[in-house]
């Protein structure tokens, strides 16, 4: 029987979308201190492709592991869940 390989997702914020087709996405988690038990969060943060969606700074997108496509870079953005709301300044 073959085993079919499921490709591991993980839904991020986009803070960064200045270079070209790469994104970078931070995924945020909550874990329990081991000592504290106190919730805390975690942080790390992900260079994304972009092939068919793109992303502006604040989205909620969801990452999908994919190939080494560079030294950094083995991820891609599947979907954009939530797009960033834009405050207008001047009112």
């Amino acid at each position: 029987m073959s085993e079919v390989r499921r490709r591991q997702a993980l839904v991020g914020k986009v803070i960064s979308a200045k270079m070209d087709k790469t994104v970078v996405v931070k995924v945020t988690r909550r874990v329990n201190h081991p000592v504290y038990r106190k919730i805390v969060n975690r942080y790390k943060n992900y260079l994304a492709h972009v092939a068919s969606v793109t992303p502006k700074e604040g989205d909620i997108v969801k990452i999908n592991s994919t190939r080494p496509i560079s030294k950094r870079k083995c991820w891609q953005v599947s979907e954009i869940i939530r797009e960033a709301i834009i405050v207008d300044e001047a009112s």
